[in-house]
């Protein structure tokens, strides 16, 4: 179970995932109204000014994404306790299912059920930031940079006064995740261009591959 635990912090998974995050955040804003479905502190603030401009039919098109999100952390701690790592799939691998599943399903709607979709990356996406919470040890995002941008710039700015290369080199793998998610968002939005609302299936795809590279690496330490 251990070694279960190391794949799934994986660098080079983590990379995936990030990218896929950056990618869904664009699709989202892109494809489905002006939305930030990964993280909610966007849409919160658009709440909040919608709110204040009396425009409540807008402001309650950004609650739901929220909402969702929310579900999607009670969502991951329920798969953690039922599903844990006893059953033939480990939790996390059953989140990616559900999340390939979930983006598949999106790429059939139309424009008329923005919100919908909004809120189900919102949840799938909640699912995806609890579920995959560390990087060789380090606590990291997937889904947003903020927290990364601090921990890198924390970590070099001690390292350098500290003479500590080893901080230094965390610190570039914080960098390193979040311009993943830059490079996700620009293939994102390539992709919306090219194929609009069905561009989410991109995703649906990169996620098939995290689920492969984490079974192929469980079977690697098997051998």
């Amino acid at each position: 179970m251990e070694k279960r635990a190391r794949v799934s912090e994986s660098i080079r998974l983590g990379t995936l995932l990030t990218f896929v995050g950056g990618f869904l955040d664009a699709y989202s804003y892109l494809t489905r109204g002006g939305v930030f479905a990964n993280a909610e502190t966007g849409n919160i603030v658009l709440m909040g000014i919608h709110l204040a401009q009396g425009q409540w039919r807008q402001a309650i098109f950004y609650l739901f994404p929220i909402a969702c999100f929310a579900l999607g952390i009670f969502a991951a701690e329920w798969f953690k306790k039922h599903v844990g790592e006893k059953k033939m799939l480990h939790w996390k691998e059953s989140v990616l299912f559900l999340e390939i599943f979930v983006l598949f399903i999106a790429g059939f709607l139309p424009q008329q059920f923005n919100s919908l979709v909004n809120s189900s990356i919102a949840f799938v996406c909640a699912l995806q930031v609890e579920a995959f919470r560390k990087m060789h040890g380090m606590a990291f995002a997937t889904t947003m940079c903020t927290g990364n941008l601090r921990s890198g710039t924390e970590l070099l700015t001690v390292g350098a006064f500290e003479h500590d290369s080893d901080k230094k080199k965390k610190g570039l793998w914080y960098y390193w995740i979040d311009v993943a998610f830059v490079i996700g968002g620009a293939a994102g939005t390539i992709c919306c261009r090219m194929f609009a609302e069905r561009s989410v299936w991109v995703g649906a795809v990169l996620l098939v591959g995290a689920v492969c590279f984490i079974q192929w690496q469980k079977r690697k330490q098997e051998v």
